[in-house]
Parts: structure tokens; C-alpha cells; sequence
């Protein structure tokens, strides 16, 4: 979990809102009901706190409001959108030209062109603008306008991901600019031009939306949807299982109930989404690496994929899963509870006669925090909690909203989230860079490892595929010496969906799910199947 103004209340920052809504029935219990071939319902658990991609939504491609410059198709690589073509890279590496494609229109009928772009990505940049994110587009060192059919973007080092980017929504400057950027109401009414329009939002239940009828890649087939807003899971699994829903995202237990259902299909999403427990450094207990060392050694990894995921995942060192070409090889971790205990005792944390240890009378001890009707949250924080005590620490279980966590972060542990397919420098930055340690949900573990901040640097400031990958492996390598966090598992996401569409598919997700990924990242695509 990242940036709060754009991933909600829930973990949000954000990817982009998504599907499906129905000509609004309102179903027995309040919620909306699934109806009509051109219509959609689907719940999610989160929902963004913002609609503004100047705010930061949207920001990692796959919103339905608004496009991007670029888009990502189903093997995550890049693509043209509001851009006629890939950009032209300058051999410096410093210069990106995009060529913008002609006739588009904002849903409100005016013309979109350059200036929108120049205004979306300076605003953003804007020392008044409230994005949480804008650290990521730190290498822009100016962008401008070639008539109203180009854009030109200069960077101030070779930023080897920017093209990634660039799949941040873009804004009209004839509303957005009108407005002031933090309070104005576009962040609730939004105009772009991207496949859909949202016609309402009723904060903390769904939010609805229509075809937009004059949508340059063509008009979806899927002409209403809904994103019903439901946090508990137990509560999709049950309104996916009495109608109310077309598709949710659940976890493997609440999945595996509508295994044999021939009406529903279940699809499974591989993604970099992990979890981790965060280990303030401002905690007296968390804060020792000699602690965070035998945790880390302490949890088992793979009796969490087994149990709490049933295999739908793996285990998880770090930010980077296993299998991707970023990947650290060398810093897997085997559960070793005699190694954490051994560590405890030569830093001189003693047991006392109920197992727990204390050093010089601080007993080893502190709470760990997550998010009320989370399961697969909860599931890690108990499990989580029984390895720590096998070590002699004691762990104390709490839950609540992220209005009651984000106050206690400083000191308190967290059961949090992250990761993103796209580049290691994406997740990793905002999580481990020193200089963001309490900024909102950025470094949440407020962690200080001066050989990570230049190795980050050096991977998002680089134009060297090598060099890159050797920085993130000095990343990786000094969480083994020095974990900030505890790193548990890497999550496939589980979506089950009616099977009465052709079109449906998944990507390579991020920890962000439900919103702009899912089954529905395509829905513009989606054609009713012909009986």
C-alpha cells in the first residue's frame, strides 16, 4: 500500500476504477443487482479517494475515465493510446517525443490535444498539487507542447522506465484548469475520454458508469457498469452468490466455494502483489535489527502459501517475486527457527518464564495492525504472530480502518501491501528511499539503510539495463542484512466472474486489484456471448 490519495481509504493509490453497472436496481439488501447483457456489477474491496489523475489516480494505466499517452495490453507491455505510436527516444536518452492521435474528444464533446498533456503532467508536478506520487515523475525536467499535435518531455538523467509513465491519465486543462486542483470538484466529477463516464459516485457504496458513446477506440458493448464497494470479503462471496453480483475478487477460501459452478468462472491473476509486516524504526523493539533479523528468519513462508492462500501464491523475500528477471538470486530465506533464536540471544534478548523474551527490561513486544474485514490480511497477521512468539517475541493482533492505523504507523507494525509489475523502481522507491519515511503510506516503516537510497538512485537514474539490475540486487541484498520490513508472500489475485462474456482475461497485476485490474481491465472489449 502506497500514496493514501491514490489508493484509498484501503491501501489506495491507484490504478484506475473499473466495471460494471447496471441500470440500477437496487437489490433486498441495498446493494445493486445483476441484470441485462450489456450490463455489469462487480464488487470490489477498495475504492480511490480521489477520481483526478492530477491527484493521482489512475496513475498506473487501465482507467476507464481517462486514457494515457500509452496503455498496456495483456502481456503488460506497451502500447499506443492517446499517442499515435511508441515515443521517439533521443540517443541521450533525455528527450521523448510523442505524437499525438488526431480527432480525439473529451466525453464532454471538446478536443483534446498537447496542451492537456503539458497541463496534466505540470500540475502534477506543481509544488501546491496534494499527489502523494509525484516523486515518481521526478525525472521530468520539462515538457512542452509542438503545436497541438506533439508533446515533448526532457529529462534531467536517462530514466530508462519513463515510457512507463506515461500511462497516467491525462486531464483537461478547459475543466481541471478552471479549478482548484486540491478542493475543486472535478476530483469527484471527472472528464476524460477514455471508454466510460461516470454518471455517480456514492462515496463508500459504488460507483456508476455509461458507455461514452463517442469514445475513439469505438463504443464498448458493455454500456452500464458498476463497482459496488464492499470491504468485507465474506460479504462479496455472499451478494456474488445470491445475484447481486456479475464478478468480485475474493480470497482462495471464498473462491474455492463456486469451484463446479458451470455459470461462474473463476480466474486467477499472477501479480507482484506481497505482503510484508512493517518494522518501525521508531518501535524499541522493531527497531533493533537483531529483531527484525530473527523474524525474518522466524516466519514460515511456505506454510502461508500452503494454509492461507492454498497455494495460490509464493513465498515471498522480498519486493521482487521469485521468477522475475529482477529478482535477487541468492536472498531466499529458508524458515529457520533455531537461526532467529540464536540471533535473539547473542543480542541479548533473554527468555522470561512465559517465553517472551526482554532486554535490559524492555519485554519484546509490540502490536501489529490490520485492515477489519481483510481476511487474507488477518490470516497473515495471526500466522505471522504465532512464528514470532515460537521465537520468543510476542505479537498483539489488532484491527481497524486505515483512518485508525495511519496515526499509529510510526510506532505500531502494520500487515501492509505494494508491489508493481511494471519496474523495480516503481514499488521499491516510495517504500525504501529514506528521504519519503512518513510521508503518508510512502515508507511506512520509516526505514534508513543509506546503501539502498543510492542504490536506488542508481537504478532509476541509469539508462543501463546492467547496472539497473545490479542496483536492485544491492537493494535486495541489504533487506537479508537489514529488514525494514518482513516480507511474507507473494498473492495470485482470484476473481470469479459469470461466464457470459467473450473478452475477459488478466494481466500481470500490482498490488492495487479490483480497480483498474481484474478480469475487467479490457471491459470496453467485452462482447456478450451469442447463445
Amino acid at each position: 500500500m502506497r500514496a493514501r490519495t491514490i489508493r484509498g481509504p484501503v491501501g489506495a493509490t491507484a490504478a484506475a476504477a473499473l466495471i460494471t453497472g447496471l441500470a440500477a436496481c437496487s437489490g433486498p439488501t441495498g446493494g445493486t443487482a445483476s441484470a441485462g447483457p450489456d450490463s455489469a456489477v462487480v464488487g470490489i474491496a477498495n475504492e480511490p479517494e480521489t477520481l483526478s489523475p492530477l491527484l493521482g489516480y489512475g496513475k498506473d494505466g487501465n482507467s476507464k475515465i481517462f486514457d494515457g499517452l500509452l496503455a498496456h495490453d495483456a502481456d503488460m507491455k506497451l502500447k499506443p493510446a492517446l499517442a499515435q505510436a511508441l515515443p521517439e527516444v533521443s540517443a541521450d536518452g533525455l528527450t521523448y517525443t510523442y505524437r499525438l492521435r488526431q480527432g480525439v474528444k473529451f466525453s464532454d464533446g471538446q478536443p483534446f490535444g498537447a496542451t492537456d498533456v503539458v497541463f496534466t503532467y505540470r500540475t502534477i508536478l506543481h509544488e501546491k498539487t496534494n499527489n502523494a506520487s509525484k516523486s515518481e515523475l521526478d525525472a521530468i525536467a520539462g515538457v512542452e507542447a509542438q503545436g497541438q499535435d506533439a508533446v515533448v518531455f526532457r529529462l534531467k538523467y536517462p530514466y530508462a522506465p519513463f515510457a512507463e509513465r506515461t500511462v497516467l491519465p491525462i486531464a483537461p486543462e478547459h475543466i481541471a484548469g478552471r479549478q482548484d486542483v486540491n478542493s475543486g470538484d472535478f476530483a469527484a466529477k471527472p472528464v476524460g475520454t477514455g471508454p466510460y463516464v461516470l454518471t455517480a459516485w456514492s462515496k463508500g457504496e459504488k460507483l456508476s458508469f455509461k458507455a461514452n458513446p463517442s469514445y475513439w477506440g469505438g463504443e464498448p458493448a458493455v454500456k452500464k457498469f458498476t463497482m459496488a464497494v464492499i470491504k468485507d470479503d465474506d460479504v462479496r462471496a455472499t451478494r456474488l452468490r445470491s445475484g447481486e453480483l456479475d464478478g468480485a475478487i475474493l480470497p482462495p477460501n471464498l473462491a474455492g466455494a463456486f469451484k463446479g459452478d458451470e455459470a461462474r468462472r473463476t480466474w486467477t491473476a499472477k501479480t507482484f502483489d506481497y505482503r510484508n509486516v512493517t518494522m518501525p524504526t521508531d518501535n524499541e523493539v522493531t527497531g533493533d535489527v537483531a529483531v527484525r533479523r530473527a523474524l525474518d528468519l522466524a516466519v514460515d513462508r511456505g506454510a502461508m502459501v500452503d494454509k492461507l492462500l492454498e497455494g495460490a501464491g509464493k513465498a515471498a523475500y522480498g519486493p521482487v517475486p521469485t521468477g522475475s528477471p529482477w529478482f535477487a538470486a541468492g536472498t531466499e530465506r529458508a524458515h529457520d527457527l533455531a537461526g532467529a533464536r540464536k540471533i535473539l540471544d547473542e543480542a541479548g534478548w533473554v527468555p522470561g518464564d512465559d517465553g517472551i523474551r526482554a532486554k535490559k527490561g524492555l519485554r519484546a513486544t509490540f502490536p501489529l495492525w490490520h485492515t477489519s474485514g481483510d481476511k487474507i490480511r488477518q490470516d497473515h497477521a495471526l500466522a505471522f504472530a504465532s512464528d514470532a512468539r515460537k521465537a520468543g517475541i510476542e505479537v498483539k493482533i489488532e484491527s481497524g480502518s486505515w483512518e485508525v492505523i495511519e496515526p499509529r504507523m510510526k510506532t505500531d507494525a502494520v500487515l501492509a501491501g505494494g508491489g508493481s509489475p511494471a519496474d523495480p523502481d516503481f514499488d521499491q522507491y516510495l517504500t525504501l528511499n529514506s528521504s519519503l519515511a512518513g510521508d503518508g503510506f510512502n515508507n511506512m516503516a520509516r526505514y534508513d539503510n543509506k546503501t539502498v537510497d543510492r542504490a536506488l538512485l542508481d537504478g532509476r537514474r541509469s539508462g543501463d539495463p546492467a547496472a539497473r539490475k545490479a542496483a536492485y540486487d544491492t537493494v535486495q541484498r541489504e533487506l537479508v542484512k537489514n529488514p525494514g520490513y518482513i516480507y511474507l508472500t507473494h498473492i495470485d489475485h482470484l476473481y470469479v466472474v459469470n461466464d457470459k462474456w467473450d473478452g475477459p482475461s488478466t494481466q500481470v497485476e500490482p498490488h492495487d486489484h479490483g480497480l483498474g485490474s481484474g478480469p475487467w481491465w479490457n471491459i470496453e472489449n467485452w462482447k456478450p456471448k451469442q447463445k
